[in-house]
């Protein structure tokens, strides 16, 4: 999360908090607290998964070059 949004949703937050004046209210913003985080440790582990799998493809060659069929990267004979 970049600062900006983390600035942005500690004055949502805040504000939403500030109007939260009964009981029913306060119970909303604590479900929307735990709804949140939630869906922030949903994304982080997405954004793991992706990674790791990129990460199991770096046994591949590093030139660049995709493998032909018979195994080489090159298309010049010898």
């Amino acid at each position: 999360m970049s600062n900006a949004d983390a600035a942005y949703n500690f004055d949502r937050y805040r504000q939403l908090l500030a109007e939260a004046n009964d009981e029913s209210k306060r119970l909303a913003f604590i479900d929307l607290l735990i709804q949140e985080k939630a869906k922030d440790r949903l994304a982080e582990h997405m954004v793991r998964a992706k990674v790791s799998e990129l990460s199991l493809g770096a046994d591949a060659p590093s030139s660049g070059a995709a493998p032909l069929v018979n195994g080489s990267t090159s298309r010049e004979p010898g």
